[in-house]
């Protein structure tokens, strides 16, 4: 086994066990050395660790940091033992006796006020837009402050934007919300496992807080509260009688998903299925374009140029393959004895075509709809079909989950980022005493999904180590072409020598990605750096594929193919056969024949218990799996179903194995 890998485990081993200790012995206090060494022009102190002592408390009793600390004393890194001999950096401050440097809240008003604990970096302005208050309000809540010193671990007071009473919180919104006081010792997974509702829900009902505080107020949804009904029972048959009618009507019930793929066979009736994709005819029809790109004298020529015969519009190809791959799909679902009629629509990202469908009642009588792909148009018509017992199918990402409210019958077959985000979050956890080094690109500061993301790992990190043990770094991507060798030299800085360095680059920008992936990767060498990335990093082919590969980049896939599976080998021969081409392993092709496959073969099965409880089916796909949740019966399905796939330094793509763990 590689060396690095070895001592890497040590580390963690051995700083679980510091961790432990410390907490064991929090009352031990360190008492500082006298005695004091000169060594190249440096003064320092001379430690003898005693028993109790971690690295934490005594970095505290010098006033330095932790990575001031082992980097003079290297073996530190591994825990500190009794009678070892450190050397510290000599503080001259750290001679005078503790002074308060900060005012001390003595009384709480936590109706009117957050108690927010100072962490490194922050600032008034950024604690502003953290709390959606003005950096004037939180200034008038702290008299005396500096706003120019800021000391970490600090307790700064923060005004709540609407304040009340807990009576009055409850008299004004009992009908909507629960307000739960925090206490202590609790967290955000506790509170939202106490009342049974999701951590999204949670966090998406309190943006403003981050880490809950002993006195905060945290909202809690009614129509959320009820727990979740478990229900074990063996998997639905198409003539069982689980109805609308007997389910709680905001509750979630789980039936039993079953351990193995179930085969599909002996499949009967008939399905009409609509497919709304946004093929753009009209822009494929225009045979002819004007090119103005010659001039004479100065003055552009007008010329019209006539198209290849095989030219197809960009925009177009992308689902015109989803199509060619629902249409597989469906000789093979008649082969299995049930007779599938398509009928298909060209629905681009305006809601005319749409909405004229819908008037002339066309889709009233279908049983299945995939697509349409926009938002827009997704809302339209989940509404118009709303109650009548018909799947409608997202086969594409779409911006944002809220698509999803008031909407039981959409299913979105590949998960919104915020999925993504969850998944590495909590990997990023696993890595709690590494140096987290967070790349985006939001110049603004007001990009939600950014937002959301970096709460979440801080989140993660926060429920393992005590905040004031993160090592967490913001970098703001800004491009080579701007400012030449300084973006490599800012994440260098941001890196540290003496632990892992976790990097996330939490963008699906092509440019961001591939200049952020050149500069990590010429680092790599120096420091030890792991990478988490989107998704969208599999997809992109402007990517040198040295740097995955290189930097064992791990990804969080909505998809994976077997190629040495017997099924997939006949799909990409009939495919070939049918259409004169391979489809690609990122092709629209796949997910168009493993929806078609799924919800078809899902409905003949078990009818309409399927629509609401699309995890008794079970069937092996070719690319896509789907493990479909919801919030509420109020609300769509949302594949959650995630991939971790490896980009090994030996040069193969490879499917890590999967620890059970929940999203949600």
């Amino acid at each position: 086994m590689d060396l690095k890998y070895i001592s890497r485990f040590f580390f963690f081993i051995a700083f679980f066990l510091t961790t432990i200790l410390f907490r064991a012995n929090a009352q031990v206090v360190v008492e500082k050395s006298n005695d004091k060494v000169i060594i190249s022009g440096t003064t320092y102190y001379i430690h003898t660790v005693k028993k109790g002592e971690t690295a934490y408390s005594v970095s505290r009793a010098y006033g330095v940091t932790i990575d001031e600390l082992t980097k003079e004393n290297p073996p530190a890194v591994y825990g500190l033992k009794e009678g070892q001999t450190l050397r510290i950096p000599y503080r001259e401050i750290s001679e005078e006796p503790p002074q308060t440097v900060f005012p001390v809240h003595e009384q709480h008003d936590y109706d009117r006020f957050i108690y927010h604990k100072l962490r490194p970096g922050e600032t008034v302005y950024s604690l502003s837009k953290l709390y959606g208050v003005s950096g004037d309000q939180i200034i008038s809540a702290n008299p005396g402050i500096d706003i120019t010193k800021l000391p970490v671990g600090a307790e700064i007071a923060v005004p709540r934007k609407e304040f009340m009473t807990e009576k009055q919180e409850f008299a004004i919104q009992s009908s909507k919300y629960l307000f739960h006081k925090v206490e202590q010792g609790e967290s955000l997974s506790s509170i939202a496992e106490k009342y049974g509702i999701t951590l999204r829900i949670l966090r998406r009902e309190n943006r403003n807080i981050r880490f809950p505080q002993v006195g905060d107020y945290l909202r809690i949804p009614l129509s959320r509260i009820e727990q979740p009904h478990i229900v074990e029972m063996p998997a639905i048959q198409a003539e069982d009688t689980l109805t609308r009618e007997q389910e709680p009507a905001d509750s979630v019930i789980i039936l039993p998903r079953p351990e193995e793929y179930i085969p599909v066979t002996d499949l009967k009736g008939t399905l009409n299925v609509a497919v709304l994709l946004p093929f753009y005819l009209e822009e494929n029809a225009r045979r002819t374009y004007i090119d103005s790109s010659r001039y004479v004298n100065g003055k552009p020529v007008y010329r019209t140029v006539k198209r290849p015969d095989d030219w197809i519009y960009p925009r177009s190809i992308a689902f015109i393959e989803m199509y060619e791959g629902i249409l597989l799909a469906a000789d093979t679902l008649r082969n299995l004895g049930i007779n599938i009629n398509l009928n298909v629509y060209d629905i681009k990202d305006d809601t005319l075509d749409l909405s004229r469908l819908i008037k002339n009642g066309t889709l009233a009588d279908v049983d299945l709809v995939i697509g349409p792909v926009y938002s827009s148009n997704l809302t339209l018509l989940s509404d118009y079909l709303q109650g009548k017992g018909i799947p409608i199918v997202s086969p594409v990402p779409v911006m944002s989950d809220t698509v999803l409210n008031n909407h039981p019958e959409l299913f979105l077959s590949v998960s919104c980022i915020d999925v993504a985000q969850d998944a590495i979050a909590k990997k990023v956890g696993e890595y709690f005493y590494s140096n987290v080094v967070f790349i985006h690109a939001d110049t603004a500061g007001i990009d939600r999904d950014v937002i959301n993301f970096r709460e979440k790992i801080l989140n993660e990190l926060s429920s393992r180590m005590p905040d004031e043990q993160i090592r967490f770094r913001e970098l703001l991507f800004y491009s080579r072409s701007l400012f030449s060798s300084d973006s490599i030299n800012r994440l260098e800085h941001a890196l540290s020598e003496n632990v892992n360095n976790i990097t996330v680059i939490a963008s699906e920008d092509a440019a961001v990605i591939g200049e952020t992936l050149m500069d990590i990767h010429s680092l790599s060498r120096q420091y030890d750096i792991t990478v988490f990335g989107y998704p969208v990093i599999r997809q992109l082919d402007n990517l040198d594929p040295k740097y995955l590969f290189d930097l064992d980049l791990l990804l969080f896939s909505p998809y994976w193919i077997d190629y040495s599976r017997e099924d997939v080998r006949q799909f990409n021969s009939d495919f070939v056969n049918k259409f004169m081409t391979q489809p690609s392993e990122s092709s629209y092709a796949w997910i168009g024949y493993d929806i078609l496959y799924y919800f078809a073969s899902g409905l003949a099965l078990f009818g309409h218990d399927f629509i609401s409880h699309p995890e008794i089916h079970y069937p092996d796909l070719l690319r896509n799996e789907f493990e479909f949740r919801r919030e509420s019966m109020k609300d769509g399905f949302e594949n959650i179903k995630l991939f971790p796939v490896r980009f090994s330094r030996d040069y193969e793509v490879i499917l890590e194995p999967e620890q059970k763990t929940e999203l949600f």
